[in-house]
């Protein structure tokens, strides 16, 4: 069988560049199983033959514009990602220049510096606190749920809660350091039934302004805070979904900010979205438009920034129950749009972004392309080890 990129025959290079861009398209589809305009789930759409183009030129970037443009469609999303990652199709396509040029700047530029760290908290937390009010559970947790035993969003994220709570340790008169605390969640659950005092910073205003108003009259603090400014020693620190934020240049320093701020026999639990293999690629799409100059780590990435400070107590993988809970946003989404839209804030670009965004992940932790990790550090080793949660 022809390799779907080798060398084109006569007969292809003297197509137009209209018929030779939809022939690879169709062949990369037809690799993952998909059928452009076909009536399964997971078949495509296309409204507008300009996609093909836009898709060999730009790759993920042009394939989820063209959707935010309304050029293509299907019935389920998160099914054709599915069948896409699966298949590994993604591979196939060839490196556009977006997607090197970004690459590039990873190896050479700190884009997670002090200065741009906050860019993200501005363009994705910023985006109003009354879209995740009605897309989050009650508990506001833009995370992994954990639904060993659960039957739904609620159900999955105290059990979350509980989980790294156990895993901690925490006990009455405890501090807990919350690096990345977003809405306040883990804050007010660790303080109202473990007797925890929290201290919890993010780079966004929205989420300060919220936590702090989740959290009042608890001995909870939320500040407005980048992580290397972290001085003070605490008894357990926790961060969850914020070292992909992070980026490679400085994983090292986090795990050197982690160790500098727990006490003597302090833990720390790192939850984290993982990638299978360590590299500087980035999907140009959710760059652009979701979550700017993120970097997913690798189990090897981690491994080694922790080595020399921190000692790996337990790894514990998760990864494929965040399909249900990403499903479950986009559900919420879904039911919350009608009152989103009325106040004129969110169009319906926005809508399919955001559609897109929640779909074409939860397609990809079903594929188990990415992986979600809960990780449990100590500085010096806990004698006996730690008890396992599972």
């Amino acid at each position: 069988m022809r390799s779907l990129l080798s060398q084109p025959t006569d007969k292809e290079v003297k197509m137009k560049p209209h018929d030779r861009s939809k022939q690879i398209v169709n062949r990369i589809l037809e690799h993952a199983g998909i059928t452009v305009n076909g009536s399964r789930p997971y078949d495509i759409q296309i409204e507008n033959s300009k996609t093909y183009a836009r898709v060999i030129q730009f790759g993920s970037l042009g394939l989820g514009e063209s959707y935010m443009d309304g050029w293509w469609h299907c019935k389920r999303l998160d099914q054709f990602f599915y069948q896409l990652l699966r298949n590994h199709a993604d591979r196939i396509l060839p490196a556009n220049i977006p997607d090197l040029i970004y690459a590039l700047l990873m190896r050479s530029t700190n884009m997670q510096s002090r200065r741009r760290a906050w860019i993200v908290g501005r363009e994705h937390y910023d985006l109003g606190n009354e879209l995740f009010e009605q897309m989050l559970d009650s508990n506001m947790q833009y995370s992994c749920g954990y639904w060993a035993n659960a039957v739904d969003l609620e159900q999955a994220q105290v059990a979350k809660l509980r989980m790294i709570c156990d895993k901690l340790g925490l006990k009455a008169g405890m501090t807990l350091l919350d690096i990345g605390c977003g809405w306040g969640g883990l804050a007010k659950y660790a303080a109202e039934h473990y007797g925890t005092k929290v201290t919890g910073i993010t780079i966004s205003k929205q989420q300060q302004i919220l936590a702090q108003q989740r959290c009042q009259g608890l001995d909870v603090e939320i500040l407005l805070q980048d992580y290397r400014d972290i001085r003070q020693q605490y008894d357990r620190v926790v961060s969850v979904g914020m070292f992909e934020h992070v980026g490679p240049k400085n994983h090292a320093e986090y795990f050197k900010v982690a160790a500098r701020a727990l006490k003597e026999d302090g833990i720390f639990l790192l939850h984290t979205i993982g990638s299978n293999i360590t590299s500087n690629k980035v999907d140009g799409w959710v760059h652009k438009y979701i979550f700017p100059n993120g970097n997913l780590p690798s189990a090897r990435q981690i491994a080694q920034a922790a080595e020399g400070h921190l000692l790996m107590e337990d790894w514990h993988n998760f990864g494929s129950d965040y399909d249900k809970t990403l499903m479950s946003w986009y559900a919420n989404f879904c039911r919350a749009w009608p009152s989103l839209a009325a106040d004129r804030k969110y169009d319906e670009r926005f809508k399919r972004m955001f559609t897109y965004y929640l779909n074409c992940c939860a397609g990809a932790f079903r594929a188990r392309d990415i992986q979600l990790w809960q990780v449990l550090f100590s500085l010096n080793g806990v004698e006996g080890g730690i008890k396992r949660y599972c």
